[in-house]
C-alpha cells in the first residue's frame, strides 16, 4: 500500500523541495503533518499512562474489595461526566473555530500538566475528584480533537484503518515506556508519578503547536449532515461498538474482583493487563493487513463473532488460563473494532463536522462502558460468578454479530435491519418520552429518539 500523501519525505527527493546534491549540506525535510500527529499521540499516551497509574492505587489496589466497591462505583459515574461536556460543547467548538481541532490538542497538554501539578497538592484530598475529573475531560477532548485530525492526513478513505493502526500503536508504545517508570516512581510515592506526567503533558504544548490546521464547519449541522450519522451503515457500527465497549468494562472489572475474592498475587493482575494490551497490539498491527482483503464492516462483524466463540471456550475450563486467553481476545476485538469504526466514520461522516461526531459517539461509548463495568462492581460477592459473567459476555457478543452483519446483509438487499425491526416494537416513542422526563436532560441529550429513525427506502 502507497503510504499518505503527507507522510515525510525525504530531504533528496526534489520534489519534496530538498537540497540539490550540489550543495555541501544538504537540509533534512521537515516531518510531514502525520507524522507529527504521531508524535503528539505517543506523548500523550505516554502522560495518559503515568496519570493512570498515579491514580489506580488509591481508587482500587490499596483498598480491600468491600471498602473499593463503593470508590470504584463513584469513579465509573464521574467518568461520565466528562463526555457531557466533550459532547455538546466541545465537540462543536472544535469543529467551528478556525484551527480548533489543533487549538484543542494544546489546550489539553496545557491543561493536564497543570491538573497533574494541582493533583500533587491534593492526593489526601477532595479536591483530587474535581481535578481528576478535569484532566478527564481534557483527555476526551484530546482523543476526539485527534479522530477529527486524521482524516486531512491521509491519502484516501482506504488509509484510514492504517493511519489510525500507527496511532494506536504509537499509544502502545508511549504506554509501555511510560509504564516502567512510572511503577518504579510509585513506589516512592503517587506525586512523584504526577510531576513526570506533569513534565510530559507539557511537552504536548509545542508538539501540538506543529498540527497543521484543518477546515472548519461555518454553520451548525444541517439536516442532511445529520441524516449522513443516522444511515444505516453508522448506526449498525455504533451499535456494535457500543456492545464492544461495554464487554470491555464489564470484563474488565468481573476479572478484577474475581482475582481479589480468590486472593491472587498481584502478578496475575498485570499478567490480565498485559493479555489486553497484547490484544488491542495485535489488533493494531493485523487491521491494515486484513483491511486489504476484508471491508471495514465486515472486520468489526469478525471480531464480535470471534469473541462470541473465546467466551464460550473460556467458560468450561474457567481457570485463569483460560481467563487470560478471553481478555486477550476482549482486547483484540475491542482494539480491532474501534480502528474499524473510526475509519467508517471518517470515512463516511461530513468531514468538517467530525469533532462533534466523535464526540457523539463517544459519549454513548463510555456510557456503554460504564454500564457494564458497573455489573461486576455493584454485585455482592458470589452473585455474579465468573462462568456467569463469562456466558453473558459470549451471549452478548454473539446477538450483537448477528444482529450486526445480518444487518449489513439487509441493508444491502434494501430491507430493514434485524435490529431495527426489534427496536420498532421496543424502543418506542411512548417509552422515550416516559424514560427522558425521569432522567437529567444531559442525559437523555444521548438518548436515541425514535422519532430520528431512518426511513426505511425499499
Amino acid at each position: 500500500m502507497e503510504e499518505p500523501a503527507d507522510f515525510p519525505t525525504t530531504a533528496s527527493d526534489p520534489s519534496a523541495g530538498g537540497v540539490s546534491g550540489h550543495n555541501s549540506s544538504p537540509k533534512r525535510a521537515a516531518p510531514g503533518p502525520f507524522a507529527r500527529l504521531a508524535r503528539v499521540q505517543l506523548v500523550s499516551a505516554a502522560g495518559d499512562a503515568l496519570f493512570t497509574i498515579a491514580l489506580a492505587g488509591s481508587l482500587f489496589f490499596n483498598l480491600d474489595p468491600a471498602t473499593a466497591r463503593p470508590k470504584v462505583a463513584l469513579y465509573l459515574i464521574l467518568t461520565i461526566a466528562p463526555f457531557a461536556i466533550v459532547g455538546p460543547l466541545i465537540g462543536p467548538l472544535i469543529d467551528r473555530l478556525r484551527g480548533g481541532r489543533r487549538a484543542m490538542v494544546i489546550a489539553s497538554g496545557m491543561g493536564r500538566a497543570v491538573l497533574a501539578f494541582l493533583m500533587i497538592r491534593h492526593l489526601n484530598s477532595l479536591l483530587l475528584f474535581p481535578e481528576a475529573f478535569g484532566a478527564l475531560v481534557l483527555g476526551k477532548t484530546y482523543h476526539v480533537a485527534k479522530s477529527a485530525i486524521v482524516p486531512g492526513l491521509v491519502r484516501g478513505h482506504e488509509d484510514l484503518v492504517e493511519a489510525n493502526s500507527k496511532l494506536v500503536l504509537l499509544s502502545g508504545i508511549g504506554g509501555a515506556l511510560a509504564a516502567g517508570p512510572g511503577l518504579l516512581l510509585g513506589l516512592i510515592g503517587s506525586e512523584w508519578v504526577l510531576g513526570i506526567a506533569m513534565i510530559v503533558f507539557c511537552l504536548v504544548v509545542p508538539l501540538g503547536a506543529q498540527l497543521p490546521r484543518t477546515s472548519i464547519a461555518s454553520e451548525p449541522m444541517q439536516q442532511d449532515e445529520r441524516s449522513d450519522l443516522r444511515s444505516g451503515g453508522i448506526v449498525l457500527a455504533a451499535s456494535a461498538m457500543a456492545v464492544l465497549r461495554g464487554m470491555t468494562g464489564f470484563t474488565l472489572f468481573l476479572v478484577a474482583f474475581w482475582l481479589r475474592r480468590e486472593d491472587a498475587s498481584t502478578i496475575w493482575f498485570g499478567l490480565m493487563v498485559v493479555s489486553s494490551a497484547v490484544g488491542a497490539f495485535i489488533g493494531a498491527v493485523t487491521a491494515p493487513l486484513l483491511r486489504r482483503f476484508v471491508r471495514e464492516e465486515y472486520l468489526l462483524g469478525g471480531v464480535l463473532t470471534i469473541a462470541a466463540g473465546v467466551g464460550v471456550l473460556a467458560t468450561f475450563p474457567g481457570d485463569r488460563l483460560a481467563v487470560l486467553a478471553f481478555v486477550a481476545t476482549v482486547g483484540l476485538a475491542a482494539g480491532l473494532g474501534k480502528l474499524s469504526f473510526d475509519a467508517i466514520v471518517q470515512r463516511d461522516a461530513p468531514t468538517v463536522n467530525q469533532g462533534r461526531s466523535f464526540a457523539r459517539f463517544e459519549t454513548r461509548f463510555q456510557l456503554c462502558w460504564v454500564i457494564g463495568a458497573l455489573i461486576p462492581v455493584v454485585a455482592p460477592n458470589g452473585v455474579l460468578p465468573l462462568r456467569a459473567g463469562l456466558i453473558i459476555l459470549a451471549l452478548s457478543s454473539g446477538s450483537a454479530a448477528f444482529l450486526y452483519l445480518g444487518g449489513l446483509v439487509a441493508l444491502a438487499r434494501g430491507k430493514r435491519t434485524p435490529s431495527r425491526v426489534i427496536a420498532d416494537q421496543v424502543w418506542t416513542e411512548a417509552r422515550y418520552n416516559k424514560l427522558s422526563r425521569g432522567l437529567p436532560t444531559w442525559v437523555s441529550r444521548f438518548l436515541p429518539n425514535p422519532s430520528d429513525r431512518e426511513i426505511d427506502q425499499s
